[in-house]
């Protein structure tokens, strides 16, 4: 009863703040302030109101009232879903994978391209509520089937499950395509965030099936690729900028499950091995990026090794949850991507490492830079109060590449 009282008493807050914020914007739009500014306000707001969400998730999970993922996700389900007339939306399950499929109404004359959708969220939030938006926009407006899958993820299930249930929904979903009237040719996979990491794990595990359809192409928006090196110029440049701050990245402690204690080793290269770093660094050195982006950077230089630290991360130094550090014989059979990197994101050295590794190795890539953008804006699309220049921009160069499939 005491639990259910601070909910409820908890998410009104949030209400009645979110309700409160949305009126200052208006006003300040009435009154003609420079763009740039309400833009500034509303990103800094936008932070302020996921910090709010987590910071009472962490106080609720210590005293023991529920954890920090559960009421982050509490809190966020609570967004809007909205129902477009011309688009039909199922709700599926594959064994234990819950999945959503968006078909537009209209009729079509010859099978149509097959979208599946990661989302992203560090497994902690994101949800198939989350981003049905998104899914529905895509499939309307590039006249796709989009299969939105709903991963198991924290508190209740971690790493590898949610990287799983995605690879065993999409070779479900290659293998009865005629069922959903999709053209086998014209299949994407797709996903932003820890979604994007997905969509790159899953083109590589199915590098050299024959028994599906093979997939035409990868879309990856602000992928995060590695764990290896993180202390590249993004990391540096964007430690303490909106919405994906350093603290917020425990997150990627708690899906692989390693103790926190373990942050800083991680972020100051304590756990890799000097012979780890001799053998990647041709492809995880910053060296790597065009020179626009190593502004305000300072090489890296790796802490002294720590070898419990090692012993405690080392599974995320495989390369399947670093899909950067595959081998060139698997890169160069991997089809086309459009891979989307945003300005203020830490992670966005990672996308442009991959963008390098699959041209080096023939691979077509669409590059698309936001150079307003943040990590997390893709979901924000279809919002009213925090939508975004850089969403709208995102979206339309998904919706460009897709319709060019």
């Amino acid at each position: 009863m005491i639990a259910l009282l601070v909910i409820l008493v908890t998410v009104g807050c949030i209400l009645v703040m979110g309700l409160s914020l949305w009126i200052l914007i208006e006003y300040w739009m009435v009154i003609d302030v420079p763009p740039a500014i309400v833009y500034t306000m509303k990103f800094q707001i936008l932070h302020s109101f996921g910090h709010l969400i987590f910071t009472w998730g962490c106080i609720l999970e210590k005293i023991r009232i529920c954890s920090m993922p559960r009421f982050c996700q509490f809190a966020l389900y609570l967004l809007p879903i909205r129902k477009d007339p011309r688009v039909v939306v199922t709700n599926l399950r594959l064994g234990t994978i819950s999945v959503r499929l968006f078909q537009p109404k209209a009729v079509s004359s010859c099978p149509r391209r097959g979208v599946i959708f990661y989302h992203g969220g560090a497994a902690v939030i994101g949800s198939l509520d989350m981003y049905h938006n998104t899914c529905s926009f895509l499939a309307l407006k590039t006249d796709s089937v989009v299969l939105s899958v709903g991963y198991r993820k924290l508190p209740d299930y971690h790493h590898p499950v949610s990287f799983r249930d995605c690879l065993n929904a999409t070779v479900h979903f290659l293998k009865t395509l005629d069922t959903y009237g999709v053209d086998p040719s014209r299949v994407v996979v797709s996903g932003d965030s820890l979604g994007a990491t997905i969509v790159a794990f899953v083109s590589q595990a199915l590098v050299g099936r024959t028994d599906i359809p093979k997939l035409r192409g990868q879309i990856l928006v602000y992928p995060a690729l590695q764990g290896i090196n993180l202390q590249l110029p993004s990391h540096q440049q964007n430690e303490k900028v909106p919405v994906l701050v350093t603290k917020f990245m425990i997150c990627f402690c708690r899906y692989f499950t390693i103790d926190p204690s373990w942050k800083d080793a991680l972020f100051k290269g304590a756990c890799v091995p000097a012979h780890i770093w001799e053998k990647y660094k041709k492809w995880l050195s910053a060296d790597n990026l065009p020179e626009r982006f190593r502004y305000k950077y300072q090489a890296e230089f790796l802490a002294p090794f720590n070898e419990a630290a090692y012993l405690e991360t080392k599974h995320t130094f495989e390369v399947e949850n670093a899909p950067l550090i595959a081998d060139d014989q698997i890169i160069a059979q991997l089809p086309g991507a459009l891979i989307v990197t945003c300005e203020w994101d830490s992670f966005r050295d990672d996308g442009l490492l991959y963008k390098k590794r699959l041209e080096d190795q023939g691979v077509p890539v669409t590059w698309y830079h936001a150079e307003d953008g943040f990590h997390g804006c893709l979901p924000l699309f279809s919002t009213i109060l925090f939508h975004f220049p850089c969403c709208e921009k995102v979206m339309f160069s998904i919706v460009k590449y897709l319709r060019d499939i």
